[in-house]
């Protein structure tokens, strides 16, 4: 999966570090991150941005001994890396860069750009938020609101019966490939709770036996995803949520065509189905 970066090692703890010249500069505009103009990643480094803007700089993580930090551009600090061959890239084009450990940090700093963009302004009285020196949080001077990083709990959910699995395409969405029931975590639920209920909504079928599979930070959609395995408990009769998928069926292992991508918890709970592992 995307999150599977060794012989690399992923350190998040914080620590208010000032940037040095051979660290990672994550700049981003708009929710697009800068990058140079190729098919492999490559970051800006400190020792390539004006002197002046280091201190608006935060640091965000490490993986092995390389260190990185967050900047937000504004229009005229674009065009001037636009003018030196850098492109804008979007959170999903990590998904097929390399190599993987940066694009790993990539998505995971996708993520937080979308937290300390939209994390400006105390919810509770309207100040000016600013960075908090000791935690990854930001925090209102005025009233002491404290924000932390908002991660949302979700479900992947492999249903089988006798040698099938039950395979789901989604409706409106940019992505048409086949995908497995999945949802949200609603207040006051279990993730055992969210598996039966969101099996029950978008397929109309029942459940036992439910296992834990494995997790994944899933950052294109600001998630943690938590993996399950069950059974269906009664009829095979499919009712299918016609708002939430186009497509919900029974489909056995030898009829499986998804191969195996080692970026996704999807596709790695097909693939263990498909290769008799469940």
């Amino acid at each position: 999966m995307i999150q599977d970066i060794a012989p690399h090692k992923f350190h998040v703890e914080f620590y208010n570090y000032a940037p040095q010249a051979s660290d990672y500069v994550l700049a981003f505009f708009k929710g697009q991150l800068l990058l140079r103009k190729q098919d492999t990643i490559d970051f800006l480094c400190l020792s390539e941005c004006p002197a002046m803007c280091a201190e608006k700089m935060v640091y965000l993580f490490s993986i092995d001994e390389l260190r990185f930090f967050y900047w937000q551009l504004d229009e005229d600090g674009l065009e001037g890396f636009l003018q030196r061959g850098f492109r804008l890239a979007n959170r999903r084009d990590f998904r097929t860069l390399t190599p993987k450990h940066l694009a790993f940090a990539a998505v995971t700093a996708c993520m937080l750009d979308g937290w300390y963009s939209s994390n400006r302004y105390c919810g509770r009285c309207g100040k000016k938020l600013i960075h908090d020196g000791k935690e990854r949080m930001m925090r209102c001077l005025d009233c002491d609101n404290r924000i932390y990083p908002r991660i949302n709990p979700a479900v992947i959910v492999a249903v089988t019966s006798e040698g099938k699995l039950l395979l789901t395409k989604y409706r409106g969405r940019e992505y048409k490939n086949y995908a497995l029931v999945a949802g949200f975590t609603e207040v006051g639920e279990s993730f055992e709770d969210t598996v039966r209920r969101e099996v029950k909504e978008e397929a109309g079928l029942s459940v036992k036996n439910i296992r834990y599979f494995g997790s994944q930070p899933w950052a294109f959609a600001d998630n943690i995803l938590a993996g399950y395995i069950c059974e269906v408990d009664g009829s095979e009769e499919i009712k299918m949520d016609e708002e939430e998928l186009s497509c919900a069926c029974w489909i056995s292992r030898d009829e499986i065509s998804v191969e195996y991508t080692d970026s996704s918890l999807t596709n790695e709970m097909i693939c263990a189905f498909k290769n008799k592992k469940y």
